[in-house]
């Protein structure tokens, strides 16, 4: 069996690279380590919520831009859904809010009509991240363009140079005096890093430039809907995606890599598979990749990365509500707040690790666009702010809980004061941590941005392609050209037009894996007025031990509003038993209805066991 690609890790770099090779008429074989794709690109289920595990807001979504480009040629935007934001965020104080609206005339009257004294230099703001997202787009993609054009940069792309040799608080501090008009400025710089003078100009002007330019946008039912279309697109062309394997090995033959040695991550009793193919795409976290590697490609890649530096990650806290939250005075989408004692830029990286009390963190409240999370008397919201993984790793598990439950008991008595009575209407609360990241993405230290997005880091500082290995490519966060949505879906794409040129492909048959653990249901039951009973074809080496559980997941279900076609269930089978057999709780949720109305051979995909 082969593939011409096989990628590992299935976040949206990824996914887009599967799906652009895919629609070139390329045989694909993605692994995902969770039984979703996405990484941070997913959503799960808590009661009547859907819960948004990252997005607030992309970026990108311009006209003729790279990103609506890509999603047109993928067919995306016919199938997903994005809900454009009212305003790109809104600071809260207790003086006077400031609102930074959409569009870059819009955006410098607020600053300017604030900050009248500051118009020249908000102005220089303005035309330097549009010029820099111009500069980026239309800079040529071949190396030896670049080389060649390379003495004429200062002349042919201005601002991509001025960008690139600044910090976000080195350029402000030189053009901008008023602390708190920088401070509005970079009032969502947790979406890009946790310190304006190390964050790159240049990583900050780009996204920025897109929010200004057509707004943020949010997925409606979260962004696991782009994630599973990506994936279908991938297999409704030939391609196949296998989420729960989790690669172990890159096999190298003469200097290039044949194949992938995987095996299932929920069943222990597994054997590892082998799959031959003509390239390989790492999406997973680089420095998850030199483990991969046989010398002497272990070493070098060790060596290459030694030292980066990781980006900081995330802490948040989901929110769902009995109710719509702008009755307690929720003005915005996403309202900033800036933290106690944050005075100047200076004062912004200490605040990060500095008391919970007075960190900055943002609130998003989902309920002013139609973000298709909760029911419609009912909301959602999310509190995120910059977390650090060495302030969670050392504790044991009674610690860790209780740091959450004191982090969460902080959180809500601030948005309590500054939003009175919301705090009486929160049906559901929950606190992910950079723990909770790397513990599902595998991310070391949690990075939500793959290295930092620092000045040595940045642009084509970042590896690339195929920059190890002849026919291994890296698309990521952690390589080029960086985080975030936008980031990663430019990388991934831009990784499959370079194999596609690079042309490393031989001949594929039509011969695909099959994945053992999609069954068929066998016998459904009624074992009482509020309990269902699903018996399924037990997978190949699936052996189960009394109190274990598994994972269920429906192909097709007939329902899917407010739900996830999935549950983590107990096994209600022994070992010896020639079916696997769930008890489902009849609750009215799609999930439910979804198993009363499943046909004998209808088809479900079960992960594990684990305990």
């Amino acid at each position: 069996m082969k593939y011409n690609t096989i990628i590992i890790g299935g976040g949206l770099a990824g996914l887009t690279a599967g799906a652009t090779l895919s629609k070139f008429g390329k045989k694909v074989l993605l692994l995902e380590q969770h039984h979703k794709p996405g990484g941070c690109a997913t959503t799960f289920k808590r009661g009547d919520f859907i819960i948004e595990v990252g997005l607030h807001e992309m970026s990108g979504l311009t006209e003729n831009g790279s990103i609506t480009r890509i999603f047109k040629m993928l067919d995306v935007q016919k199938h997903v859904d994005f809900q454009k934001v009212p305003e790109f965020y809104g600071v809260v104080s207790d003086k006077e809010d400031f609102v930074m609206p959409h569009g870059y005339a819009a955006a410098a009257k607020a600053l300017i009509d604030k900050y009248p004294e500051e118009e020249k230099g908000i102005k220089r703001f303005m035309k330097l991240i549009a010029g820099t997202r111009k500069d980026a787009t239309s800079l040529p993609r071949s190396p030896l363009v670049q080389k060649l054009i390379y003495p004429l940069m200062p002349l042919l792309y201005p601002n991509l140079v001025e960008a690139t040799k600044h910090t976000v608080g080195s350029w402000l501090d030189k053009y901008i005096a008023n602390e708190d008009a920088k401070l509005d400025l970079i009032a969502h710089i947790v979406y890009w890093g946790d310190d304006p003078y190390t964050l790159s100009m240049f990583y900050f002007a780009v996204p920025f430039s897109g929010f200004i330019e057509n707004g943020g946008h949010f997925i409606k039912g979260g962004s696991q809907q782009l994630s599973n279309y990506l994936a279908s697109y991938i297999e409704n062309n030939g391609g196949t995606v296998l989420l729960g394997k989790k690669a172990e090995k890159i096999i190298t033959e003469n200097g290039k890599a044949t194949g992938v040695m995987f095996r299932d991550s929920f069943n222990t009793n597994s054997e590892p598979v082998t799959v031959l193919c003509d390239n390989v795409i790492a999406n997973c976290a680089i420095p998850l990749v030199s483990s991969m590697l046989d010398e002497p490609y272990s070493t070098q890649l060790q060596q290459k990365i030694s030292s980066k530096i990781n980006s900081c990650s995330l802490l948040c806290m989901y929110l769902g509500f009995n109710t719509d939250v702008e009755q307690f005075g929720v003005k915005y989408y996403s309202n900033v707040f800036q933290g106690d004692g944050v005075m100047t830029l200076k004062d912004i990286k200490n605040n990060h690790h500095g008391d919970w009390a007075k960190r900055r963190f943002i609130f998003v409240d989902y309920n002013k666009v139609d973000a298709g999370l909760a029911p419609p008397d009912k909301s959602e919201g999310v509190i995120c702010t910059v977390d650090y993984i060495e302030d969670w790793e050392t504790l044991s598990k009674e610690e860790y809980d209780a740091k959450k439950e004191e982090v969460a008991q902080i959180l809500l008595q601030r948005l309590e004061k500054q939003y009175p009575g919301i705090r009486k209407s929160i049906a559901y609360y929950e606190v992910s941590t950079s723990m909770t990241i790397e513990r599902y993405t595998l991310n070391p230290s949690g990075s939500v941005y793959g290295y930092a997005q620092t000045k040595d880091q940045i642009a084509n500082k970042r590896f690339r392609n195929n920059f190890l290995i002849p026919n291994v490519y890296f698309a990521s966060a952690w390589a080029f050209p960086g985080g975030g949505f936008e980031g990663s879906i430019q990388g991934g794409f831009l990784a499959a037009l370079q194999m596609n040129q690079d042309k490393i492909w031989s001949e594929c048959d039509d011969e695909k894996y099959v994945d053992e653990r999609l069954v068929q249901l066998m016998e459904r039951k009624i074992v009482d007025d509020n309990t269902l009973e699903l018996s399924f074809a037990k997978p190949a080496s699936f052996e189960n031990l009394n109190g274990e559980h598994a994972i269920l997941e429906l192909i097709n279900p007939k329902e899917s509003t407010l739900d996830l076609p999935y549950r983590w269930l107990p096994i209600d089978s022994n070992g010896e038993d020639k079916n696997v057999r769930f008890q489902i709780k009849k609750d009215n949720s799609s999930f439910s209805k979804s198993c009363e109305h499943i046909d004998i051979g209808d088809k479900a995909i079960v992960y594990g066991p684990f305990g």
